[in-house]
């Protein structure tokens, strides 16, 4: 098992067991029309795409962004929504997210990267 992988689930199960990702989901994306596409990374993408554990690409990293969407923005939303590389989990920490909301913070997350 990679360091990488080993941080990233010491990150998830100390997100699990504070309670943080239950009070996240049950307030940050519950109705389309509330959700804030800011606050939904803060708390559900930064752990990983604001800090690169588990090797996640890190918002405003330029390069890493531009390589990935090489592949296209919808390849990009797949890997979000069915995870990557046994590193990034399926719909990453946002399992309450619907794909039109994983689709919104990839665009952030691309928009936040130029």
């Amino acid at each position: 098992m990679t360091k990488s992988r080993i941080l990233y689930m010491a990150l998830t199960r100390f997100l699990l067991g504070s309670g943080l990702m239950a009070i996240a989901g049950n307030t940050m994306a519950a109705e389309s029309e509330d959700f804030n596409v800011a606050e939904v990374y803060q708390a559900r993408c930064y752990a990983c795409h604001g800090t690169g554990a588990a090797q996640a690409p890190l918002l405003g990293d330029v390069i890493a962004w531009e390589i990935r969407m090489e592949k296209g923005l919808d390849t990009v939303v797949q890997n979000a929504i069915n995870g990557l590389n046994g590193l990034m989990p399926p719909r990453g920490l946002c399992a309450e997210c619907s794909d039109d909301d994983l689709k919104a913070i990839v665009e952030y997350i691309i928009e936040m990267s130029q």
